[in-house]
């Protein structure tokens, strides 16, 4: 294929991941622009959970049972002549390093805002990755339906708290049990909200202004009067939205609706196809570009995921393609293992379903059937590997050993341990000093522990018991360091063979920095 039918298929792909605070209407929000892009149809509400409907996007039981996403989900789905690759992140903070992982895969964000709460904890967090690498982000302020903040106080609130100029391409007819609809300020288009719920809503009039004497005849005077002068704000206070600004992530469009009830939905997805980038530049370590179209195949895997499905038992290693074109059967260089390796077994997802992959483009999401070959951060490329941006490793906070109960489950604990591992949702590491031997596993949360043995018990049958370990801190070090390290050091091994050591809070880790300054000590593990 050439570069430039290859061009053609790049230019109609848009790959994005959205991310929120919990219960801001994250994987509501998913669901509903599936169902306009026509890929499920039925929305399964997370209210709904009860009645045994959910996410398509959560597949995993405890996701199920809590109405929380806590793995990244790919999904890809048409819509309008385009392909979107949408990247559904964890909602829970505890499981922030798959989410950041996940968002070096996409090429924008959107970020869901709950109308009555503004920016949240989470969301700072997660705003702050996209910002360091450069990612576009575009606002949708959800749950207009319900008691909301200030409109220009939410507007706020997104450029004091993350630093970003918040731009409205839209403004809300009235907030709460007043929200009427909003108003495309651009097209001067009117979209009316009418509570239904299940529908696509497309009530909409166009009008010559917020000025038209027609609304007058429609909506309540007071109403009116505060929508004029907030419309006025906006016009002449805000300014005009600039497309490059956004680009370069300094300005964030802003929509609002209500997901739950499919309002401002296809409003918004229209738009985004529009505003968001097609993934046609690459930014490299070397502060250039690598061109998608004409560069030789390259791809990274940000994500592995095993037992995604009973019926397959197997891991799943997930590809974001940078390059070139993908062929099943491709034969490619492994940048980790140096050898080349042969990419037969490639699937599309969606939730649990997979489809087999025989061609994919630059931006587009594939999983491959993962052996124990692949691992999170491999490159894989025809060629010369491009330097792309490496994929961010936190060190954990919390520790525990982990044990098995019953001896007889102790083959499917240890194999339990190993892929689980595979996925990045915790480290792994072993001691002789530190647990008399047994496995410690070291997370960001509370909850990744929860979903690890949850996790051990469903899908390899291993009931385990959970230790909670005093450490809070750890940091690598450099093996040609661990001579000089003191013998009472707390001192582990990942499941690469690195080296770390654990401390009990920062200032211990202070007071050994202190008595200790020939051993550098490393957040991630040393190249």
């Amino acid at each position: 294929m050439s570069p430039t039918e290859i061009q053609k298929e790049v230019s109609r792909r848009r790959t994005f991941a959205i991310i929120a605070h919990p219960d801001a209407g994250k994987t509501t929000l998913t669901e509903k622009l599936l169902l306009y892009g026509g890929a499920i149809q039925l929305a399964g509400a997370v209210k709904a959970r009860k009645q045994g409907k959910t996410a398509t996007s959560d597949w995993m039981a405890m996701e199920k049972e809590r109405g929380i996403s806590i793995t990244s989900a790919a999904l890809q789905f048409e819509y309008k002549d385009h392909i979107l690759n949408l990247l559904d992140t964890p909602g829970h903070e505890d499981f922030s390093e798959d989410t950041y992982r996940t968002l070096m895969a996409a090429d924008t964000a959107v970020m869901v805002l709950d109308a009555g709460k503004g920016v949240e904890p989470q969301t700072i967090k997660l705003f702050k990755v996209c910002r360091d690498r450069g990612i576009p982000i575009i606002t949708f302020i959800n749950k207009m339906d319900r008691p909301s903040k200030d409109l220009f106080t939410l507007l706020d609130e997104i450029e004091k708290v993350l630093g970003i100029k918040a731009v409205p391409d839209v403004w809300p007819l009235g907030t709460g049990f007043d929200f009427k609809g909003v108003y495309d300020i651009r097209e001067k288009q009117l979209y009316l909200f009418d509570r239904t719920p299940g529908g696509k809503q497309k009530s909409s009039y166009r009008v010559s202004g917020p000025m038209d004497p027609e609304l007058d005849a429609t909506f309540d005077e007071d109403l009116l009067k505060v929508f004029r002068e907030q419309i006025d704000l906006v016009e002449h206070g805000i300014g005009n939205f600039q497309p490059e600004g956004f680009l370069k992530g300094k300005e964030s469009p802003v929509f609002f609706g209500s997901a739950v009830n499919n309002f401002g939905i296809e409003l918004f997805l229209n738009k985004f196809l529009a505003l968001a980038p097609a993934p046609d530049q690459i930014p490299l370590t070397t502060g250039d570009m690598l061109d998608p179209a004409t560069s030789p195949f390259s791809a990274f895997v940000f994500k592995v995921q095993a037992n995604m499905n009973k019926a397959h038992r197997d891991r799943i290693a997930f590809l974001r393609i940078c390059s070139g074109l993908f062929e099943r059967g491709l034969n490619v260089h492994h940048n980790r293992l140096d050898k080349p390796v042969k990419l037969s077994s490639s699937f599309a997802f969606f939730g649990q379903d997979r489809n087999t992959v025989d061609l994919a483009f630059p931006g587009d999401i594939i999983g491959l059937v993962n052996p124990g070959t692949f691992r999170i951060g491999d490159l894989l490329s025809q060629g010369s590997p491009p330097p792309l941006r490496p994929l961010p490793t936190f060190a954990p906070e919390l520790f525990a050993t982990i044990g098995c109960k019953d001896t007889l489950q102790l083959k499917s604990f240890k194999k339990g341990l190993e892929q689980l591992a595979e996925e990045g949702i915790l480290h792994l590491f072993s001691s002789r000093n530190i647990g008399g031997g047994v496995p410690i596993i070291g997370a960001m949360g509370q909850l990744q522990f929860e979903v690890f043995q949850r996790r051990l018990k469903d899908e390899y049958g291993a009931d385990t018991t959970l230790n909670i370990l005093p450490y809070s801190v750890s940091r690598w070090v450099r093996e040609s360091d661990l001579p000089l390290v003191p013998g009472n050091t707390n001192l582990v091994q990942d499941g690469s063979g690195n080296s770390a050591l654990l401390f009990d809070s920062e200032w211990d880790l202070n007071y050994f920095k202190k008595n200790n300054e020939g051993i550098e000590l490393f957040e991630f593990p040393p190249v």
